[in-house]
């Protein structure tokens, strides 16, 4: 016969949780004379897995002799139907309900019925947004069935006046939801299923309904359940009213009077005076508790404090500082009449980190000095993993390996990237980034050929390196088979290896078209995945959890949508991917612990480490439900999204309850400043002169990767033999040599050589070489006019490897441009200056150096002397920069006109004109411009024609003796006033010397 006096218990946050509850029940069951087994035989129904680990471990430390536990069974595990079955009643409590629908095939089915009807309201939905809505819409649903709502309260509410007022965006929202939710019963009995969580609700309510008629025969413990679902509350009502049943809360706060309750929300139907209910306060850390207090018939006065303390308590001052820096906002006033001993932190200090990097370091410090403590333990607790992952490896310098018992999410692992590589190659239909990234990845051929695979791979890097090829394999295919273009020994080195290779990833190519259904876009994944890991991608446990979740998938596939495109299917696959999360096997350190909010719920150790406490971190900014606008919510009286911040804030109480704690934020992440969260603002408001903050913590953090002072470096000067020089320049690098002896040393005597960028997209050099190209075709053919040129410039840029946004843009700048080229030939020629030559090699031999050069345009003048012209996309040299010995191009092929180089010239023609031709937009407006650096005579700034070859004469003959014939050594960089080239800063460790004195600080003259 049940108890008129409930049994219900709390644990103060200052306790540990399962030490405490361990401790109790072996002091209430195990020590009975009459029945050893009576701890054995007892049942203790917990909120999840994590709680039960939690407890047994609990359980474990004080088991000195061995010890029988009592039958842990989680209420919030998914599949609580079978625990429940096994552990709770074993004869056939549920079998006669329909088994329940999974997870996968029930958010399949919903993205395919969103898709049917957004279409059919003329509202059309890509498949990737119909899985992400597929799944909001599933959390609803299950909010609705824990809250036995139905399809007639919702209706109920949107024929009733009160609730008219949505905006349209809701109205048709919550007019969509409907439809949806009359047509999910009739899909779910077509299969002979139910959801979930309604088939939990039924199993609780025949354990409530069979524990109200007859008690069990052995206690029952529900122990750290905080929840408002309406089949777990009625559960535990009835165990707190059994002879041998109790309810044991975590964290209920006995310090709160009646005014901070009904602060929170009230109690009871009626506290005001006039009857009604104060506003709830969901965001507070102790309404999750009143609420189910509150549903459960039972007043906060009613609740004992359990006994028992655990070996990680804290003591009970901090029990009283943690109520009072969570009081509601209305009573925060309070905080200035509070005593010394009731805002008293004592134990708990705090860092405020500059960024994440030193927040992790200082934490990895705090968490090695802990295990200089013989037996003392470690825990961190964030919501943030790239926060954990960052401890977690700064953690290894020590040899430490701790695990991160949260999990990673599956796609960031390394099966998960491969399909998500998979994946985005469909969808980029095998550019080269995707193509290359995938074929680089870490289970791609490991094992024995793995070295020689990555050789392969580098040729193919290299091969796709510039301008993206055109979509396809067979576009890749095409490159590498062609007989002409640079790299042949690369191309020819990887054609069989390519061919083989194409056929394996061919199946990807129905993705990219957009016209395979889910099915066989899976079994595209599926397969490529295996062939190329030779099945290595579903070994492990990552592996396992890799090929569970593409198994659901690929059951549930022909449930959903029926084509998806390539786009579509990467996106459902990285939702499905990204919602599990793989825990690593046990394994880690003993002592230290880096847990998750959910994960740390009911475990405390000796310090805790509470890391991440910023806005948007802890807590998480709420996530918005699609469905069903925040009005409706509160009608239908569902769990608000605000409630979430209230679970952190009790996740955050409870952390706090540790015998030491260590608080940490960072004032900024990687893209800006942060703002502080509401519960490191409060304590911190709260404590006042009693918050204490750990300088000296940061201090080391920043200190142990610091480098010592180190000297200046004197900048590379290398000094090779007289046989490594060359001799044969050409007279584009006369202009390195000079300025930066050492690029030219890296690019003619290293033959180092700067690479293109993968997947790069046509650059100003790029397109430089294509005008070129077109202008060399223009004078071959005898310059025939601007309409021939306009036709060989658009034919180039039609079939340019370039996107067609950057070929529009660039197409009426390169048109004007050589239109304005056209014009300007054409009013030369009026004055008899005529195109001589272009684009053909010329050379002599001057110093015991072969000089060669290509000029761009040679013109022939009217008295019969030449002018030498360059084209310039950009901007053109200068003449203080030809005066100053930088800019000698045109002299140079003017000195080799001059001495009968090219062919077409004979020896002696004198040279009378220079000039650069830039048919880039100007700067005050309009297209072209031409710039003479010597003329005859001279004058406005130009040079003389008659003393312009002896100077650059004298320049090229000064910079071969020095450096090709002699024995000069390549210096980086002497000339701070030269033109930069930047090829090779990397492999002159140009950071390390340049614009520094000896102190290391910059220098003015630089």
């Amino acid at each position: 016969m049940a108890d008129a006096h409930p049994a219900i218990y709390t644990i103060p946050a200052h306790r540990a949780f399962a030490d405490a509850l361990a401790k109790g029940l072996l002091a209430l069951h195990d020590g009975r004379k009459d029945d050893g087994l009576a701890l054995a035989r007892g049942i203790v129904l917990l909120p999840n897995n994590r709680a039960v680990r939690a407890v047994r471990d609990a359980f474990v430390r004080r088991a000195e002799g061995g010890l029988l536990l009592p039958r842990l069974v989680p209420l919030g595990d998914p599949e609580l139907s079978e625990v429940l079955g096994s552990a709770l009643e074993p004869i056939g409590l549920g079998a006669d309900l329909p088994p329940a629908i999974a997870p996968m095939e029930r958010q399949m089915i919903l993205a395919r019925l969103i898709q049917q009807e957004r279409a059919r309201i003329g509202d059309p939905v890509e498949t990737g947004e119909a899985f992400r809505l597929a799944a909001a819409l599933s959390r609803t649903l299950d909010q609705l069935i824990i809250e036995r709502k139905s399809a007639r309260d919702l209706a109920a509410l949107r024929d009733n006046p009160d609730h008219r007022d949505l905006s349209g965006h809701w109205e048709k929202a919550l007019a969509l939801f409907s439809l949806l939710l009359e047509r999910w019963p009739a899909e779910l009995a077509a299969r002979g299923r139910i959801d979930m969580a309604e088939r939990r609700d039924i199993m609780l309510a025949r354990i409530a309904r069979r524990w109200t008629e007859a008690s069990p025969d052995r206690f029952v413990v529900a122990a750290g359940i905080a929840t408002t679902a309406p089949a777990i509350v009625d559960l535990l009502r009835v165990v707190a009213h059994m002879p041998q049943g109790s309810v044991v809360l975590a964290d209920l706060d006995k310090e709160l009077g009646p005014s901070e309750w009904e602060a929170i929300g009230g109690f009871g139907p009626a506290l005001r005076p006039d009857g009604t209910r104060a506003p709830a306060s969901p965001t507070h850390p102790q309404y999750v508790l009143r609420r189910m207090l509150d549903r459960m018939n039972i007043h906060p006065d009613e609740v004992a404090t359990w006994r028992w303390g655990g070996e990680h308590d804290s003591r009970k001052p901090r029990g009283r500082a943690i109520s009072n820096a969570m009081l509601p906002p209305m009573l925060t006033g309070r905080w200035q009449e509070l005593k010394a001993d009731q805002r008293s932190l004592a134990g708990v200090t705090a860092i405020e980190a500059a960024t994440p990097a030193e927040e992790a370091q200082a934490i990895a410090i705090r968490l090695r000095e802990t295990l200089e403590a013989p037996e003392r333990t470690a825990a961190l607790v964030t919501p943030d993993r790239a926060l954990a992952t960052r401890v977690t490896a700064h953690l290894k310098r020590w040899g430490i390996d701790a695990d991160d018992s949260a999990g990673q999410p599956l796609s960031h692992l390394p099966p998960g990237t491969l399909l998500m590589g998979l994946a985005g190659v469909a969808v980029d239909r095998f550019a080269p980034v995707s193509l290359l990234a995938l074929l680089k990845h870490p289970l791609v051929r490991a094992g024995e050929g793995r070295l020689e695979w990555l050789e392969q791979v580098r040729r193919l890097d290299l091969i796709l390196r510039g301008p993206r090829p055109a979509p396809g394999l067979s576009a890749i295919t095409a490159l590498i088979e062609a007989a002409e273009g640079p790299l042949r020994t690369e191309r020819a080195a990887i054609r069989d290896w390519w061919r083989r290779l194409a056929e394996e990833l061919a199946p990807l190519e129905a993705i990219g078209s957009g016209t395979a259904t889910l099915s066989a876009s899976l079994e595209a994944l599926r397969t490529a995945a295996s062939t190329l890991t030779a099945e290595r991608v579903w070994a492990g446990h990552q592996g396992h959890a890799a090929a569970d979740a593409m198994s659901a998938m690929a059951d549930a596939a022909p449930l959903g949508p029926a084509l998806v495109d390539a786009a579509s299917m990467a996106s459902i696959l990285g939702q499905s991917l990204g919602g599990v999360a793989v825990r690593p096997p046990q394994g880690g350190h003993p002592r230290i612990a880096i847990l998750g909010l959910i994960e740390a719920r009911l475990m405390q150790s000796d310090l805790m480490i509470l890391a991440g406490l910023n806005e948007g971190s802890w807590p998480a900014l709420p996530e918005p439900d699609p469905w069903l606008a925040p009005s409706v919510r509160t009608a239908l009286d569902l769990p608000s999204l605000e409630q979430r911040i209230g679970v952190a804030a009790q996740d955050f109480a409870n952390g706090l309850g540790a015998p030491r704690v260590l608080l940490s934020r960072a004032r900024r992440d990687i893209s800006a400043p942060t703002v502080a969260s509401r519960f490191w603002l409060r304590l911190r408001a709260m404590a006042g002169d009693a918050w204490r903050e750990d300088h000296a913590l940061i201090g080391l953090a920043r200190m142990i990767d610091r480098l010592p002072p180190v000297p200046r470096a004197r900048p590379p000067a290398p000094m090779p033999p007289q046989d490594s020089r060359p001799r044969d320049i050409a007279v584009t690098d006369m202009d390195r040599l000079r300025a930066d002896p050492y690029a030219f040393y890296a690019a003619k005597i290293l033959r180092l050589s700067r690479l293109d960028p993968v997947d790069a997209e046509p650059g100003q050099a790029w397109r430089g070489t294509q005008s070129h190209a077109v202008l060399e075709r223009w004078m071959r053919e005898g310059a025939p006019g601007p309409e021939r040129l306009r036709a060989l410039a658009t034919e180039m840029i039609a079939n340019a490897p370039a996107h067609p946004l950057l070929r529009a843009l660039w197409q009426p700048r390169l048109l004007a441009g050589l239109d304005w080229v056209t014009s300007e030939v054409a009013r030369e020629a009026q004055d008899g200056r005529t195109i001589l030559f272009g684009e053909e090699w010329g050379h002599i031999m001057r110093g015991g150096v072969k000089l060669r050069g290509k000029p761009d345009r040679v013109d022939a003048h009217a008295d019969g002397s030449l002018a030498i012209v360059d084209y310039k996309s950009g901007h053109a040299p200068s003449v203080k920069q030809t005066e100053a010995g930088f800019a000698l191009q045109l002299g140079l092929l003017g000195l080799i006109a001059q001495e009968g180089g090219f062919p077409q010239v004979q020896a002696g023609t004198m040279v009378s004109t220079y000039e650069y031709w830039a048919t880039g937009r100007k700067e005050k407006g309009g297209i072209g411009a031409r710039r003479t650096i010597a003329q005859p005579g001279g004058g406005r700034g130009k040079i003389a024609a008659e003393i312009m070859l002896p100077m650059i004469a004298g320049f090229f003959d000064e910079a071969a003796a020095r450096w090709l014939t002699g024995e000069e050594p390549f210096t980086a960089r002497p000339h701070a006033d030269a033109p930069v080239y930047t090829d090779y800063d990397q492999l002159m460790r140009l950071d390390e010397w340049y614009a520094r004195d000896d102190g290391g600080t910059e220098r003015i003259d630089g």
